[in-house]
This record gives C-alpha cells, sequence and structure tokens, in this order.
C-alpha cells in the first residue's frame, strides 16, 4: 500500500522523458504537424524562386512532371530536371542550415534543431541531414515517403523523425532551449 494516495510524476509527454536523459532541461518536442508546415513553407518558397527563375515559358515543371517522357527523346531533359530539383533543395536545406540553424521554414514555425544533447549542429552535419530531406521532394513518391515518416514519428515513443533518429537531431521548440542553441542569424 502507499504512503500517500498522491503520486507525483515529472511533468511533459513520454517524448520529453524518452529524450531527457541527454536534453536539456525543458527542452520541448516540435509536433509534427509544426514539421510539415515548415516544409511546405520550404518547399512553397523554392517553388516560388523557381518559377520566378522559370517565368519566360515554364518548361522546367513541365519536364520535371513528365515521367511519360523518359521513354522519349526528351529523357535527358526530364532527368535533367531532376537531378536541377534535388540539387537545389538540397542546397537550401544545407545552406540555410548552416547559416540560420534551420530552414527557414523552420524559423517561421520555431523549430530549433539541435543534436540530442541540446548543442548545436556543426557545419559539417547540414549536407547529411539535407540529403535526408530530399527525399521528401522526390517528384510522386516524395509525398509518400513524408507521409510514411509522418506516421513513424507519430508512433515512435520520442516523436523523433526517421531523419532526426539518423542524424542524432531532436527538432525542438525553439522557445524552450538556452538563447545560444536556438539558431539563429551569426
Amino acid at each position: 500500500m502507499a504512503d500517500s494516495p498522491v503520486s507525483v510524476h515529472q511533468p511533459g509527454t513520454m517524448a520529453q522523458a524518452a529524450v531527457a536523459a541527454t536534453a536539456p532541461e525543458g527542452m520541448l518536442i516540435s509536433p509534427i504537424w509544426k514539421r510539415i508546415v515548415a516544409l511546405c513553407l520550404d518547399a512553397f518558397l523554392i517553388t516560388l524562386i523557381v518559377a520566378l527563375i522559370d517565368s519566360s515559358r515554364g518548361d522546367f515543371y513541365l519536364s520535371l512532371m513528365s515521367v511519360q517522357s523518359l521513354i522519349t527523346k526528351d529523357a535527358p531533359y526530364v532527368i535533367a530536371a531532376w537531378i536541377i530539383h534535388l540539387t537545389f533543395y538540397w542546397l537550401y536545406f544545407k545552406y540555410t542550415g548552416r547559416y540560420y540553424g534551420r530552414s527557414l521554414g523552420q524559423r517561421a514555425m520555431r523549430i530549433a534543431i539541435v543534436h540530442d544533447d541540446g548543442s548545436l549542429l556543426g557545419e559539417n552535419h547540414w549536407g547529411r541531414r539535407a540529403i535526408h530531406k530530399t527525399k521528401y521532394v522526390i517528384p510522386y513518391i516524395g509525398v509518400i515517403l513524408g507521409l510514411l515518416d509522418a506516421y513513424r514519428t507519430w508512433k515512435h515513443e520520442t516523436k523523433r523523425s526517421p531523419i532526426d533518429m539518423a542524424n542524432h537531431t531532436v527538432a525542438a521548440v525553439d522557445w524552450s532551449l538556452p538563447a545560444n542553441t536556438r539558431g539563429g542569424l551569426r
């Protein structure tokens, strides 16, 4: 029998308790919906930039989405469009991570990307993380991969995405971190 009818539990969710062994006290894990919205904002921004560059004819997105052209003489254009598309996203995620500590969409949604222990990621970590994120923008199958990863993140006890698990990072709510690890302008 217990000494008291009232039991005291550590505050926070199971995700915070699972990450709490190495994370700074009070660090909150960003909800999956915020991460999805951040990626959508990033994709919208990049789509606008590419659309402005390609405003004269608009052939880039037509080539990018023209899978049936892979069996015609236009196959090199489709492959080139895919390479340009994935490279542009990789560069975007890598260099916004290096300079801002997160992408612009993550910054808008107040998400900070930090190591498991709450420390900032080094410049050499952003390239690998950017490669993992580009799988979400592969035409046609990227959405399916994103939905599968969103489901895995939602079901995982720490609420960390497969990208976070592979890179030993945490997508945290930025205001729950110390000021020096929030990821801002350098």
